[in-house]
């Protein structure tokens, strides 16, 4: 009897400790250039679209260093590692003589408190 008590307290923490994940989609984000960087091999501009706020200077400064290791090429999906999330987004890149351009657009977010939100835009 002692067995089969101590087996159903392991069985029921088991099965409650696993917590599902929370997804929710949000249709309104900000777009805007975060950051402009001059070199002697010209100026790169990074610009996100759907960002949240809070993620948008980090996410752009991440952007910007993975661009430099070129590890960013147009039309990829890319997942960037920020210090309150982890954004998945696609890339697109657009040189023209010394000014390089490159936009990042946000398709989801994977927060630290386990909760997804995903891009989803409204119509009207």
């Amino acid at each position: 009897m002692k067995k089969l008590i101590i087996f159903l307290l392991l069985v029921t923490q088991f099965a409650l400790s696993q917590e599902s994940q929370k997804v929710a989609t949000y249709g309104f984000g900000h777009d805007g250039m975060e950051l402009v960087a001059h070199s002697k091999k010209g100026t790169v501009i990074i610009s996100t679209f759907n960002s949240k706020m809070d993620l948008r200077e980090d996410i752009a400064h991440k952007v910007y260093a993975m661009y430099l290791d070129n590890k960013i090429t147009t039309d990829k999906t890319v997942t960037v590692s920020g210090i309150t999330a982890t954004v998945t987004g696609k890339c697109i890149v657009r040189k023209k003589k010394n000014l390089t351009v490159v936009d990042f657009y946000y398709e989801s977010i994977q927060w630290c408190s386990g909760l997804m939100e995903v891009y989803k835009k409204k119509l009207g």
